[in-house]
């Protein structure tokens, strides 16, 4: 096993996360690059794509004199019960819900900041709805005070979209969409659903 002494140059990309991908294709999670070197060095690392964003230097063999280094990819697949595993079901969080109907009222069309945001349920809770993907949407504080405990049709409101949960990969381009790169943002846009309205 590769004992590695992480050094690494002031002008490599320290901010963007490493898009972890199963051994099928599938993205299941962003990973630091200090939890992919790790990956790398034990040779978990099956496959790669995209463009290398730091590369790690090991230390110096006393057989060759030649410093080991690692190049860290921007789109990594691993294999293994640990690593290949299946993609994560996307949790729901207002951040996400707000991120997934990009900040715009769902009922008004209008475009808010978070904290002016609320999460609407179109099936109300107290009326037997889901807290789930497709039973909620971002909605404006005053919207959602006028609709209050009724269905869209009950309150003569008209949703602006169909409310839809997130695969995998619109998930991930979600979480970390400040600090995604052009590469994995392609990568991932692939696999989008046709209901997904990100760019």
């Amino acid at each position: 096993m590769h004992h590695l002494v992480m050094h690494y140059k002031e002008k490599q990309d320290s901010q963007s996360h490493i898009l972890r991908l199963n051994i099928a294709g599938s993205p299941v999670e962003w990973l630091t690059w200090q939890e992919a070197t790790t990956l790398y060095a034990r040779e978990l690392v099956t496959w790669t794509l995209g463009d290398t964003i730091r590369t790690v230097w090991g230390g110096t063999s006393r057989f060759t004199g030649e410093r080991s280094t690692i190049a860290l990819q921007s789109i990594i697949a691993c294999a293994g019960e640990l690593y290949g595993g299946r993609p994560k079901k996307a949790a729901l969080s207002n951040k996400i819900l707000f991120r997934r109907d990009q900040n715009l009222c769902m009922y008004c069309g209008k475009e808010f900041a978070d904290r002016d945001l609320s999460c609407d349920h179109i099936i109300p809770t107290s009326r037997g709805g889901r807290n789930s993907w497709v039973n909620v949407v971002a909605a404006c504080k005053r919207c959602n005070h006028f609709k209050q405990n009724r269905t869209p049709e009950e309150a003569g409101m008209e949703l602006l979209a169909l409310p839809f949960e997130p695969n995998s990969a619109e998930y991930l381009a979600l979480v970390n969409s400040k600090r995604i790169r052009a590469d994995q943002m392609d990568f991932l846009k692939a696999q989008f659903s046709k209901n997904c309205r990100l760019q």
